[in-house]
C-alpha cells in the first residue's frame, strides 16, 4: 500500500495543473459541480470496507499496462487537441479537453493500482475504483444527446399529463399553446444535472444498502423513467398555475429556482423502493440464519 500511496503523489504532482483546472471548471460549471465530490465518496467507500480488502498481493503488469495504453493515448490526444493548440483537426472544447486529461489520469491511476496493489485487491475495490469514472466530466456530445432524448421524451409525459388532468392544449413537437401561453420544452428543461446525480445517488445507495444485485439493478433503472416524470410534473405545475393564477407564474422562483424542490419530491419514491428492498433483504437473512 506504501508504494501505491507514493506512485499516487507523484501522479497527482504530475496532473496538478489539470486537476486544479478541473476542479475550478467545476465549480462554476452547474452540470458538473458534484464531480469535485467523487474523489472523497471514493476514499470513503474503501475506508468504509478497509476490513474486507485483501493485503496487497503480486502485481498485475498485465493489467497496468492494459490501462496505462489508453491513458497515454487519452492524454495525447487531450494536449494535442487542446483549445489553442492548434491541432490540425480542430481543438476540443475546454470540457472536452477535461474529460480525456481526467480520463487518463484515472488509466494511470488504475494501473498503479494493478501494478503496486495486485489483481486480488483490485477486483475487492471494483465500485469505489470505478465510481471514480464520474470525476469525468460528460463530453459535449453525450450531454446533446442525453438532452435532446430528455426533451423529446418529457414532451410525451407533458402530453399524456395534459390529457390525464384536462388541461386544453394544442401541440407542435415539444411546443405546447395552452390557453394563451405557449410553453415550449427546451433543453434548459431537460432536467440533465438532476438526472445525473440522481442516477449518482442510486448507484451509490444500491451499493451501500443492498446485496441483491437484480434489487440494485431495479433502483438504478428506475432514475429514467423517474427523472422524466419529474420533469413533466414540473412542467404539469407550472401549466396548472398559468391557467389558475396568471401567464406571471412562468417568470416566478418555482419556474427559475424550483428545481432543488422536484429534485427532492423525486428522491421520495426512490428512497421508499430502496427501504422496501432492504427490508426484504433482511427478513430474507433473519429467514436463512
Amino acid at each position: 500500500m506504501g508504494r501505491f500511496c507514493w506512485f499516487a503523489g507523484i501522479l497527482l504532482v504530475a496532473y496538478g495543473w489539470i486537476l486544479w483546472d478541473w476542479a475550478r471548471y467545476a465549480m462554476a460549471e452547474g452540470l458538473h459541480s458534484h464531480v469535485v465530490l467523487i474523489p472523497f465518496v471514493s476514499w470513503y467507500l474503501i475506508h468504509l470496507d478497509r476490513a474486507r480488502w485483501p493485503a496487497a498481493g503480486p502485481g498485475s503488469q498485465l493489467g497496468a499496462l492494459l490501462l496505462a495504453v489508453p491513458g497515454t493515448a487519452l492524454l495525447v490526444f487531450a494536449l494535442l487537441h487542446r483549445t489553442g493548440g492548434g491541432a490540425a483537426h480542430g481543438a476540443l472544447s475546454h470540457n472536452d479537453f477535461l474529460a480525456a486529461a481526467v480520463g487518463s489520469f484515472l488509466c494511470f491511476l488504475w494501473a498503479g493500482g494493478f501494478l503496486f496493489l495486485g489483481r486480488k485487491w483490485m477486483a475487492a475495490a471494483a465500485f469505489p475504483a470505478a465510481f471514480l469514472l464520474f470525476m469525468i466530466p460528460l463530453p459535449d456530445a453525450a450531454v446533446n444527446a442525453i438532452e435532446h432524448t430528455l426533451v423529446a421524451a418529457t414532451s410525451e409525459v407533458v402530453d399524456f399529463f395534459f390529457l390525464l388532468t384536462g388541461v386544453p392544449f394544442l401541440r407542435n413537437g415539444n411546443v405546447f399553446q395552452i390557453s394563451t401561453l405557449t410553453l415550449q420544452v427546451a433543453q434548459e428543461c431537460s432536467g440533465i444535472r438532476s438526472s445525473w446525480v440522481l442516477f449518482i445517488t442510486s448507484l451509490l445507495a444500491s451499493y451501500l444498502f443492498l446485496r441483491n444485485p437484480w434489487h440494485r439493478a431495479l433502483i438504478v433503472a428506475l432514475v429514467i423513467p423517474l427523472g422524466i416524470l419529474r420533469n413533466g410534473f414540473r412542467i404539469l405545475v407550472l401549466a396548472q398555475l398559468c391557467i389558475h393564477r396568471g401567464p406571471h407564474m412562468i417568470d416566478s422562483d418555482l419556474h427559475h429556482q424550483g428545481g432543488p424542490i422536484f429534485f427532492a419530491l423525486s428522491l421520495i419514491p426512490l428512497f421508499l423502493l430502496l427501504w422496501w428492498f432492504r427490508r426484504m433483504e433482511a427478513q430474507g437473512e433473519r429467514v436463512e440464519s
